[in-house]
């Protein structure tokens, strides 16, 4: 179960950020299968959404965000904020998917 708290903005509603950590990253490269460029070749003939290439691209994001936050809690930290994605391709039929963000240390939650 992941319980790291992973935002895009640079402060978490209602928790104090009591250190930074510094940069955490993840990444993956991804080629593409020969079988699925030959189902997308088609599929680019009468249009829509390519649904092979939508799921490997999902897999490869949630793929980087884990190694990401493995990063991150090896710093011992609570959550990752200002997280941002790139990706680039890295050869003619596979592609990078990187994602960044800054490990940070929170106050301990007040109940109540």
């Amino acid at each position: 179960m992941n319980n790291m708290l992973v935002v895009p903005s640079s402060q978490i509603a209602n928790r104090e950020i009591t250190q930074h950590l510094g940069l955490v990253r993840g990444n993956t490269i991804r080629a593409r299968h020969i079988g699925k460029d030959i189902l997308a070749s088609l599929r680019n003939l009468v249009g829509g959404e390519i649904h092979e290439y939508t799921k490997l691209m999902a897999e490869s994001r949630e793929q980087a965000i884990d190694r990401m936050i493995d990063e991150a809690k090896s710093l011992g930290a609570d959550a990752i904020i200002d997280v941002r994605f790139t990706t680039s391709m890295v050869a003619q039929s596979a592609a990078e998917i990187l994602v960044f963000g800054t490990a940070v240390k929170l106050a301990p939650e007040v109940k109540g």
